[in-house]
């Protein structure tokens, strides 16, 4: 697994509009692991690519009705079975970590990387998951030269 022009060569592209330039595209120290399940608990199905390329129906479940409007992304998501879909280029600040702050620095997007795993907090993640995690977080360290920061 390597990247290629910003983008995992082994991730399937789903191109969300829900990104934008980082203000320091040399920036990027910081890898966010998040948890998403759509609808929650469920897996599998199109959910979450419909949420982050904005075409969410709030009708299909009654959960969609409080998110189908959120404008947000991750630069990847690896689902139950392993496969990695790509929605933004890791060049470009995808929308992933909203209002935050990690060590006194505010706008985590800014200068992170946003990956999410398709799970929930009452179900443990699978091999296939963790090992392909393990494969693309080395796929980034070697790709970002300052990676991790140092200091």
């Amino acid at each position: 697994m390597k990247i290629q022009d910003h983008y995992l060569d082994r991730a399937h592209q789903v191109p969300s509009p829900n990104c934008d330039d980082r203000p320091n595209p040399q920036d990027i120290s910081l890898l966010v692991i998040h948890c998403i399940s759509l609808p929650p608990e469920q897996f599998g199905g199109p959910c979450i690519d419909q949420l982050f390329c904005n075409r969410l129906d709030p009708d299909a479940d009654p959960y969609f009705r409080d998110i189908h409007q959120l404008r947000v992304s991750a630069h990847l998501l690896i689902r139950r079975d392993g496969s990695i879909r790509q929605y933004v280029p890791f060049n470009r600040r995808a929308w992933h970590a909203g209002v935050s702050n990690y060590l006194g620095r505010e706008r985590c997007n800014d200068f992170s990387i946003g990956i999410e795993l398709e799970g929930s907090v009452t179900q443990a993640y699978t091999d296939a998951q963790y090992l392909q995690l393990a494969e693309a977080v080395a796929a980034l360290l070697a790709a970002i030269p300052d990676y991790p920061p140092r200091g």
